[in-house]
């Protein structure tokens, strides 16, 4: 687990994000001083020279398309963010397809074309060491991008991944306890990808909560992160346990807990126990207000890709980054390696704080959410009248 190291020194001010990826997004702008031409890079020695003045090209690697957050959100807020903050700048984009051997020839053809910094979103952080190793032997820096990859990379921003799993498994306790499922309800946990260190961090948080407060009929880890998987996962569990004797589930991500539902209506389950998830897919919010699902967790995206840019740039100029409003933390990656980063905090998501959250921050609009099959949902009915 890639548990961060606070000191007095780099400890940061913590924030909700509801409401303020806009207002963060500007004030981090300011997070960059003097990006002008120097050498030396974030990690100290004879590091790049680029200069924005000049404009460099930045190389972002993403992991895969299934979930809809990196095509929808993440490029085209970093690819703004650059272009914002370096005119001259241009972005190489790549996305792996969940591919470990494919995400490692891309940054091989991104060095090989002169990429002055690369930005990665590892598929498997222990393989993606070897994508950092070979940039840190041509000068070039990596700023890791919601997963730690291993081998000491120049900067981190992510989500603070363990209070994550602390706050979806608390959530799912609440509507245990509101359903009035006692002291023996029994739960299935759905983890996500073992090659993936948040998932790592998002199961060691949740089974903090849950240890002790239900049982655990259960657990399984799922391969990449897919629906499919998760949904055969249920089905197991289902025959083990039994359709009737689950009354939770714990779901690491949004595209799993459709998996988990289409288990559970084929199973012919009319009353669906809670059922977490995590990204806030459009997909995921419609089947909040159908009651299919219990909730999802909210990560404003825009201050993260503009963070990632951010440092991307300072780390391509030879400049300290300082976290902005976030401010820097220490974290140990898998390899024992201290990366400064910045983690934001994340954001549960339930029917009755979807306008507060992801309608507010421009996320989605109502009409997104409101199409013709939710239309008749209660949330959709007074969104209408209102």
């Amino acid at each position: 687990m890639n548990t961060p190291s606070r000191t007095p020194a780099t400890a940061r001010g913590r924030r909700t994000l509801s409401g303020v990826a806009v207002a963060a997004a500007a004030i981090l702008a300011l997070a960059v001083t003097g990006c002008g031409t120097t050498t030396g890079g974030a990690a100290g020695g004879d590091g790049p020279s680029a200069s924005v003045e000049e404009g460099f090209q930045v190389g972002l690697l993403l992991p895969e398309s299934k979930t809809t957050r990196y095509e929808k959100f993440d490029r085209p807020f970093f690819e703004e963010a650059i272009a914002d903050l370096c005119p001259n700048c241009t972005v190489a984009y790549q996305n792996a397809d969940q591919d470990t051997s494919k995400q490692q020839s891309q940054a091989e053809a991104m060095l090989t074309e002169g990429v002055d910094v690369l930005v990665l979103d590892a598929v498997d952080a222990e393989a993606a060491a070897s994508i950092v190793q070979q940039a840190q032997s041509q000068n070039v820096p990596v700023v890791a991008y919601d997963r730690l990859a291993q081998g000491g990379v120049d900067y981190y921003v992510s989500f603070d991944n363990h209070t994550i799993g602390t706050v979806q498994a608390q959530a799912l306790i609440e509507a245990l306890e509101a359903e009035e499922a006692g002291e023996d309800a029994e739960i299935v946990m759905i983890n996500g990808s073992p090659t993936d260190p948040n998932a790592a961090d998002y199961k060691a948080g949740a089974h903090e909560v849950l240890d002790g407060q239900v049982s655990i009929g259960m657990e399984y880890d799922t391969p990449d992160w897919s629906p499919d998987r998760a949904q055969q996962q249920m089905e197991q569990a289902i025959t083990s346990i039994g359709a009737d004797e689950i009354d939770g589930v714990y779901s690491a991500n949004d595209g799993m807990a459709s998996g988990v539902i289409a288990a559970l209506k084929s199973a012919g389950v009319d009353d669906l126990p809670p059922v977490t998830g995590q990204d806030a897919e459009l997909a995921g919010i419609q089947r909040i207000i159908a009651g299919d699902q219990y909730m999802t967790i909210y990560k404003a995206i825009q201050p993260e890709a503009r963070t990632a840019a951010e440092m991307a740039i300072a780390a391509a100029t030879g400049e300290e980054y300082d976290g902005g409003e976030f401010g820097l933390i220490e974290v140990e990656d898998a390899g024992g390696e201290t990366v400064p980063a910045v983690l934001l905090d994340p954001v549960v998501v339930t029917e009755e704080n979807i306008e507060d959250t992801v309608i507010s921050d421009g996320y989605y609009s109502i009409e997104e959410i409101c199409t013709d099959a939710y239309a008749d949902t209660d949330f959709c009915t007074e969104a209408a009248s209102s």
